[in-house]
């Protein structure tokens, strides 16, 4: 017999003739034997050939063997009914033919991939088991029947269509629903290839490097050819039906590949060549937005994107463009500037409304008060929106009548809605000035009746600088001590010398000047001045006694009294020979005062008065002792010198005398 499973059987063995004259106990008993080897035996039956007794010496053996066998099979199944052996061989026969019909119609199904509708029997967590006419049912993989949320696409009692693919070693036939699904679409997807004709279909999932898209079979976009642009994120895409093109087959591996951005650069282009032909500076259109950058947003016009910068979308300030527009949001837009060779486009949106700052003037007037939000703070000071387009600046200066606010952000904060005051404005420079402390009472107006010149206050050292210090009088008064009024007598370099900051002095108020926030005090003013006392107690011609505190090339200052300086020329610093005088500082010497200006505050010195001063002192005294009688000798000489006029020499030469 010939066993089409195995090639290599090429016919079986004899069959000994005496089988067929077997009982029919003895073949009943041999039943199950006998469909066990039909799984495995060919369809079709080949004759038997009688062999001669001769030719088979162990026949007779054989035959006892199932003779004896048959008697003991009669003996125990003495009281079941008797089969018709020809009945029984004649059912084996067909159930062999009909093995053999269904292995050989699952062949044909296998190799020609035939179309099989079926009927849904379950659906299993792994397959949808259908009964597609054979003996074993058909298994579709489930990921094959699943939609776009994974719920599988057919239930219990649907027909559907699939190739039987091969019979599983488990049982059952594995079937495909894509297979039959491509042999029947596979026509119209080539035609569509062929004709260039665009397709639909629904996506299903995103895979690596693009999406799946259900096209009647499994097609594969990739993520290059989903839009024109490149595309970050697909998964937006899943669930929606789009328009593709196939751009590529393979019917032996069953590939389909498809794109989209084929169509829409068609479209684009084509959109394009309208916009082109009636784009002009001036008009006005609608766009849509494609794209947001931080310096504006591109505008499609119909296959041509133009550029509106962030300058041009509002009269008024954007920090960034998503602020007035998003993404796929349909505007009206002006065309500034359009470059046909280049095709670039600038377009406008705050254009299509009228400039604000045009009448700004008219309703802004100067002392207008205003009310607007705190739109930024800076170093300097605070930006206003007083409407859609209109800013203001809120100068620090402008804040708080006090001088101490040392940053903007203490008073204000982005956010916060403010009344004003308008204090002027430039319609070309595109500015407004405004003030915040105008709303509030000057404390400086009533300062000068509330501190009049001359008054006593007391207050707290706030700050030392160089030149002097700040006195806070009250809250945001403050009040400054120059270096020179802090002391009559000393030489005061900085401020800290006789102040610490923080501790309380008392001063006398010297002026007052409101309108420059100016209020001058005093702190020595409170001790008698030093050189009214001493113009009240000398005059020109005293001598004086004198330290030399420092030299200059033109002279020397010399200390006269406490705090009190006078100046000795060098012209004036020569003894009564004539010989200059040595100015070492520290040395004390005679002076005599040749000069006084109390407005100045200044006194002239001399060391060659004093000299002469003395001189002439000397001549009195020798005039006296001429007069008084010292002998005769002396006497005549005496009433002959008094009666004559004394002479410098007559003075050297007493002098000279008096020393021997």
């Amino acid at each position: 017999m010939l066993d089409t499973h195995n090639p290599d059987q090429t016919e079986s063995k004899p069959l000994n003739t005496e089988l067929e004259t077997l009982a029919p106990e003895a073949t009943a008993a041999t039943t199950d034997l006998s469909i066990e080897s039909t799984t495995t035996q060919p369809q079709e039956t080949v004759p038997v050939t009688p062999v001669a007794a001769t030719e088979t010496p162990n026949a007779p053996a054989t035959t006892g063997s199932v003779e004896t066998i048959a008697a003991a099979q009669a003996d125990a199944h003495a009281d079941e009914p008797d089969y018709d052996a020809a009945d029984f061989a004649a059912a084996l026969a067909n159930f062999d033919r009909e093995q053999a019909a269904e292995s050989a119609a699952a062949q044909n199904l296998t190799a020609e991939e035939v179309i099989v509708t079926g009927t849904v029997i379950k659906v299993t967590d792994k397959h949808v088991v259908v009964d597609i006419g054979l003996k074993s049912e058909g298994l579709i993989p489930l990921d094959q029947v699943l939609d776009v949320n994974g719920v599988s696409k057919f239930n219990a009692g649907d027909t559907v269509e699939v190739v039987v693919e091969r019979e599983e070693p488990e049982g059952g036939y594995l079937v495909s629903y894509e297979k039959a699904l491509r042999h029947k679409v596979w026509d119209k997807l080539e035609e569509a290839a062929n004709t260039k004709v665009p397709v639909k279909g629904m996506v299903l999932s995103r895979v690596k490097g693009g999406l799946t898209v259900d096209i009647g079979i499994k097609a594969f976009l990739p993520g290059s050819q989903v839009e024109v642009r490149p595309v970050r994120n697909l998964d937006g895409y899943i669930g929606t039906e789009i328009e593709v093109r196939v751009i590529k087959l393979n019917k032996k591996r069953g590939n389909v590949v498809i794109s989209r951005k084929d169509l829409l650069e068609e479209d684009q282009n084509a959109k394009k060549a309208v916009t082109l032909a009636t784009l002009e500076e001036g008009s006005i259109l609608t766009g849509t937005v494609k794209n947001l950058t931080d310096y504006g947003a591109f505008v499609d016009m119909g296959g041509l994107d133009g550029l509106l910068h962030i300058t041009d979308m509002s009269w008024g300030r954007l920090t960034h463009p998503r602020d007035l527009v998003n993404v796929g949001d349909e505007i009206q837009v002006k065309v500034l500037k359009f470059d046909k060779d280049k095709q670039r486009v600038s377009l406008g949106f705050k254009q299509l409304t009228p400039d604000p700052w045009l009448d700004a003037i008219e309703r802004y007037p100067i002392g207008a008060q205003v009310r607007g939000r705190i739109l930024s703070v800076t170093d300097y000071g605070a930006f206003v929106e007083l409407e859609q387009g209109i800013e203001g600046l809120v100068h620090v200066s402008e804040m708080t009548w006090s001088k101490r606010m040392k940053h903007p952000s203490k008073m204000v904060k982005p956010g916060d809605e403010v009344d004003t005051i308008i204090l002027s404005v430039n319609p070309n420079d595109r500015r407004i000035s405004l003030g915040m402390k105008q709303l509030q009472d000057n404390p400086w107006e009533q300062l000068e009746d509330k501190y009049p010149t001359g008054a006593i206050i007391e207050g707290r050292v706030r700050n030392l600088t160089d030149f002097g210090a700040f006195i806070e009088i009250e809250d945001g008064i403050d009040g400054l001590v120059h270096v020179s009024n802090l002391s009559w007598t000393k030489r005061i370099k900085h401020p800290s010398e006789v102040l610490k900051k923080g501790e309380k002095v008392r001063a006398i108020v010297l002026g007052v000047e409101p309108e420059n926030r100016r209020l001058s005090l005093g702190v020595k003013q409170l001790q008698p001045d030093v050189w009214d006392t001493f113009f009240a107690q000398h005059r020109v011609g005293d001598v004086i006694k004198g330290k030399i505190l420092r030299t200059a090339q033109f002279g020397a200052f010399v200390e006269i009294a406490e705090g009190v300086e006078g100046l000795c020329h060098v012209s004036e610093a020569i003894d009564a020979t004539g010989k200059a005088v040595s100015m070492d500082v520290d040395t004390e010497h005679e002076f005599k005062i040749v000069k006084m200006n109390e407005e100045e505050k200044k006194v002239g010195l001399s060391i060659r008065a004093v000299g002469e001063e003395a001189s002439r002192a000397e001549v009195e005294s020798y005039k006296e002792r001429e007069k008084s009688p010292k002998g005769s000798s002396n006497a005549s000489n005496s009433s002959s010198s008094s009666s004559s006029t004394t002479t410098l020499g007559d003075l050297i030469n007493w002098k000279q005398s008096e020393r021997e």
